[in-house]
């Protein structure tokens, strides 16, 4: 027998199982051999080639590998796929090996196998669980049969998820791929579909970004909602690679590189005439590819001043300033306080056939028909002071210029302010006064700060109030400390809080608010910069001539029942 079996070997192939059932002379030479010729030609596995054969029935191999390989015998059917360890196995993993994560106690899990001789199977999971593992021995049609449902119960809940099948035109898509990612992969209608309804739910919620995040044990999809994020769902982990690459495709990313940040973006054309724009931001993590997408709804920047909640006294000025034929006007404030929005809203006001209006941004993230867009490519040489230097000879009217991040930026944007042309600009400060000292210390000659300067606009966004919202008693002296004067508590406005509803998602919030500091560039501030004066110096001299502070502005919001206290002792800290 040993030397019919070595003469075998020497033939084909023979895999454990196969030796263990001729060792044992349960299979004869005769029975094996065109069963493992049928397994080279049809690339069944070997088991599955056994059972179709007809030599021996799957209980009666379930016993025997029992008992060859010390292994405990169990009836899988009596295990509830409902008590099964999520996440423990991944399921690629399962039903490529044929086996099934039954349980998980302290450091160890129980796996149900059919075939013993799988080592390979058995380090995998080792590996990837950092567990030890305790193998079962079950029937293998039972085995085959319960991986099945649990695939199509895997798949009948991402449907769920989806819900109904939703449609979305995304423009000329480059479908290619690499044989890293198969067709399949990217295709995936499941997928397609989540993802779909993923983009729809967030323009309907109102999202500014949404965060695609994979972890060990879960994979997470998070949208920021009026400036807070809130976990939407956590799809099987199984579909995390099949969703990154279809978001690269439709961002025309290379979806073959892993390794490192990528940058892209795509378009939905939510109708014939309305389109929205995603900006997409890969990011390497340990447990995959995180993105990021920011959501740029074009119809933001038609929204007018009006909408930004602009106080009627500070809506006055900043159109005046804009309309003038030079100068410079800043918008200042943190990373999503709204400045990239307030820009856009400024040059659609002055947006005319009579007027050239250029801008430099990293990147463009809002079309504007009329208006000549530049997005700034520093690795093709094409940085803010070169789109500045070109734009000055381009017959410029008005130019904006995305950020002043250095001294050369600043110097070009003060000297075409200088010469006859309007700037809007944007720079990250606290507020408005202490802006100006920040343009000194960039190495910008107080001189020509003065002389071009003529408003400087601080803001931040606070979330508005849902209409569930209702009055809340507030003592006397927390208003106060909170920065109302006696003369606003009189008794003719009542403070609101957030109660939550369906409408609002139960925040109790909907929508965002602007709250602004409006600060002209008068004589008095002038002489101050001129004078090397301090943030402190130049906010003295704001505050006589009227000038609101954002916690100031805030704090009216409160009394027109806009927003709740909170919320702006939140956003203007002091």
């Amino acid at each position: 027998m040993a030397d019919a079996i070595m003469n075998l070997t020497a033939q084909n192939p023979i895999s454990g199982l196969a030796r263990a059932l001729l060792q044992a002379n349960r299979l004869s030479i005769a029975q094996i051999d065109p069963i493992i010729k049928k397994t080279q030609l049809s690339k069944l596995p070997f088991i599955d080639a056994l059972l179709l054969s007809g030599c021996i029935s799957s209980r009666d191999l379930a016993v025997f590998c029992s008992e060859r390989f010390g292994y405990p015998l169990m009836d899988i059917e009596a295990f509830s796929p409902g008590s099964f360890p999520e996440k423990v196995v991944d399921q690629k993993l399962m039903h490529s090996q044929c086996i099934i994560a039954l349980a998980k106690r302290a450091n160890k899990v129980l796996v149900a196998i059919s075939d013993p001789t799988n080592l390979q199977a058995l380090d995998q999971i080792k590996f990837q669980t950092q567990l030890i593992v305790e193998p079962v021995i079950v029937q293998h049609d039972l085995l085959v049969g319960l991986l099945d449902k649990l695939a199509k119960t895997s798949e009948q809940n991402l449907h769920e998820l989806i819900g109904e099948d939703v449609e979305i035109d995304f423009g000329e898509v480059d479908v290619s791929t690499t044989a890293e990612t198969s067709t399949t992969e990217i295709d995936d209608a499941p997928v397609v579909r989540f993802l779909n309804k993923i983009l729809l739910d967030a323009i309907k919620m109102g999202a500014s970004d949404l965060h695609f995040e994979p972890f060990e044990k879960f994979y997470r999809i998070r949208f920021r909602v009026d400036g807070e994020l809130c976990e939407i769902a956590q799809p099987p982990l199984a579909i995390k690679d099949k969703l990154v690459s279809r978001i690269k495709v439709l961002s025309r990313l290379d979806i073959s590189e892993k390794r490192i940040p990528q940058d892209g973006r795509m378009k939905l054309m939510m109708s014939q005439s309305r389109a929205i724009d995603f900006r997409v931001s890969t990011l390497p993590t340990l447990f995959g590819e995180k993105v990021v997408m920011r959501i740029l709804d074009g119809s933001q920047a038609q929204m007018g001043i009006d909408a930004l909640g602009y106080d009627p006294d500070q809506k006055e000025i900043l159109l005046n300033a804009i309309q003038r034929p030079y100068g410079m006007v800043l918008v200042t404030g943190p990373t999503g306080s709204g400045k990239t929005v307030s820009l856009y809203t400024c040059l659609n006001v002055i947006n005319k056939p009579g007027i050239n209006i250029s801008t430099a941004e990293d990147p463009a993230e809002i079309n504007l028909p009329g208006v000549n867009q530049v997005n700034i490519n520093e690795r093709a040489g094409l940085t803010f002071p070169v789109a500045l230097k070109a734009f000055l000879r381009q017959d410029p009217d008005v130019v904006m210029v995305g950020e002043i991040r250095d001294l050369e930026t600043a110097d070009i944007a003060i000297k075409a302010a200088q010469t006859g042309h309007m700037v809007f600009s944007t720079l990250h400060t606290n507020d408005a006064p202490s802006t100006l000292t920040r343009l000194m210390n960039m190495g910008v000659a107080p001189f020509n700060i003065a002389s071009s300067v003529i408003l400087i606009t601080a803001q931040r966004l606070a979330r508005r109030l849902c209409t569930c919202k209702k009055s809340i008693e507030i003592p006397r002296p927390l208003l106060l400390e909170s920065g109302f004067s006696e003369s606003d508590l009189d008794g003719s406005w009542i403070p609101y809080h957030p109660v939550g509803c369906a409408r609002c998602n139960g925040s109790g919030y909907k929508g965002r608010v602007g709250i602004y500091q409006l600060m002209p560039i008068t004589e008095e501030i002038e002489r101050i910069i001129l004078a090397h004066g301090s943030a402190m110096d130049i906010e003295k001299q704001a505050s006589k001539e009227g000038v609101r502070t954002l916690r100031e502005s805030g704090l009216i919001k409160v009394r027109q029942g806009l927003t709740s206290l909170e919320e702006i002792l939140g956003c203007t800290n002091q």
